[in-house]
């Protein structure tokens, strides 16, 4: 077995050994989500711990508790910096401590997902990459699993790339490939990865969901994210036929749509008869689907977030969340009350490029209030960053119905946003209007 060579074992080290490689000032890219690296991540935050290691800056997205209960530690951000390019819960809470203690938040980096390697190779200049990888085949080659994107080419960019072999990271096909000679340090921890568990739909979801679904030709490719309004489009789409995925975000219910044959992928231009993602985030049952499934590759965000290649599938449809809509149709997906909750990530890549597709529908969908119903998500203007600009909306949904703005006025898109506005808001926002017209 490739274990037992020699090539391996002489880069084969304990967690402690690997992170004391790292030097002074290093510019650590941290894999993203699933493949962030509990035994590497601890021993690196028990050097900033005891300050061993100083002007260290930590760039990565979506932290979890992993890198929560390691690097990622309040008090620790003098000496290992993080610079998050997509917030998480981990953040939010970093945040909310700074805010009462007088600190400072953590840094965000804005970028779309798909020029995320670009920005770490040549802009930040990224020189060490940390992340889980599956143990390697007969040829010696690693394989990055649930999560391609951007280490793909940090993988090819760092010169120091420190991966931790774990028994339970699928392996997956694709450009997922990392061969030995590539890396310069090995560690091996066997941990289950972090699980997704599904959430509790509310009836809003189930609404939202059949909405979308009503929405979604035989035929069409689909991109979605995770939470409970994917999950009850995937629910609702049980019905469809010949339905193909190339999307960012591959989880459970995209998973239960191939394994039920409503996902064939027979329909695609790009990557015909292949699920297509950059990473994947689910529960054990889902990570055991994609252990060597032929049947999906895993890309590099660059490729499969490029709004370039999107568009060649046709009738490709873009799922996506925001947290609020202005009249003119305008969405902020990242800020809350003026704290930063997530960031752009791709959503404005695939709606480009479902918005270029032959027949397709790029999709937005919130529902209506929040704050118990007392806050209407569709406001006469933002409270936040502009994350998908009002050229580039096609289709706005909430649980009261659909919204297509293409080819209408300001003033039309306020009549029909303010339609799908929650009935006790729709008076005060036809005023708010009024007055702007």
């Amino acid at each position: 077995m490739t274990r037992d060579t020699d090539a391996y074992r002489s880069k084969l080290m304990s967690p402690e050994q690997a992170a004391a490689s790292i030097p002074h000032g290093a510019r650590i890219c941290m894999g993203l989500g699933v493949a962030q690296p509990p035994a590497i991540l601890q021993a690196l935050a028990r050097r900033a711990e005891i300050g061993d290691i100083e002007g260290a800056s930590l760039y990565y997205l979506l932290s979890t508790a992993i890198a929560g209960t390691s690097v990622l530690r309040r008090g620790l951000g003098e000496r290992l910096r993080p610079m998050s390019l997509f917030h998480s819960a981990v953040e939010r809470a970093l945040d909310k401590e700074a805010s009462a203690l007088g600190g400072r938040p953590v840094d965000l980096i804005p970028v779309a997902f798909s020029r995320v390697p670009q920005m770490l190779r040549d802009d930040i200049g990224v020189d060490t990459l940390v992340t889980q990888v599956a143990p390697p085949d007969e040829d010696g080659n690693f394989s990055l699993g649930t999560n391609v994107d951007y280490a793909h080419a940090a993988a090819r960019c760092c010169t120091r790339v420190i991966v931790e072999v774990n028994r339970h990271m699928p392996r997956t096909g694709g450009a997922s490939v990392v061969p030995l000679s590539a890396v310069t340090a090995i560690v091996e921890h066997d941990q289950p990865l972090p699980e997704i568990m599904p959430v509790s739909r509310r009836p809003e979801d189930d609404a939202i969901g059949a909405i979308i679904a009503g929405l979604v030709d035989d035929g069409a490719c689909l991109q979605m994210g995770i939470g409970a309004v994917p999950e009850a489009v995937c629910a609702a789409l049980k019905g469809h036929r010949h339905l193909g995925i190339h999307t960012e975000l591959l989880t459970p219910g995209l998973a239960g749509l191939m394994a039920s044959g409503v996902v064939d992928n027979s329909r695609k231009a790009v990557h015909p008869g292949k699920t297509i993602f950059t990473f994947a985030m689910g529960d054990r049952r889902f990570y055991e689907f994609l252990d060597g499934n032929p049947d999906l590759e895993g890309h590099p965000v660059d490729h499969v977030n490029d709004a370039a290649i999107i568009a060649r599938n046709p009738r490709a449809v873009s799922v996506n969340a925001t947290l609020e809509v202005d009249l003119q149709g305008a969405c902020n997906s990242e800020v809350v009350n003026g704290r930063q909750y997530s960031a752009a990530g791709g959503q404005l890549d695939f709606v480009r490029g479902a918005g270029a597709s032959p027949g397709g529908k790029s999709i937005i969908a919130c529902h209506a209030t929040a704050v118990g119903g007392t806050v209407s998500r569709i406001v006469p203007r933002l409270n936040g960053p502009v994350t998908t600009p009002r050229n580039d909306v096609h289709i706005i949904v909430t649980e009261f119905g659909w919204a297509d703005l293409r080819g209408k006025s300001l003033a039309e898109r306020g009549k029909a946003l303010i339609g799908i506005a929650h009935p006790r808001f729709r008076d005060e926002l036809a005023a708010q209007l009024d007055r702007r017209m």
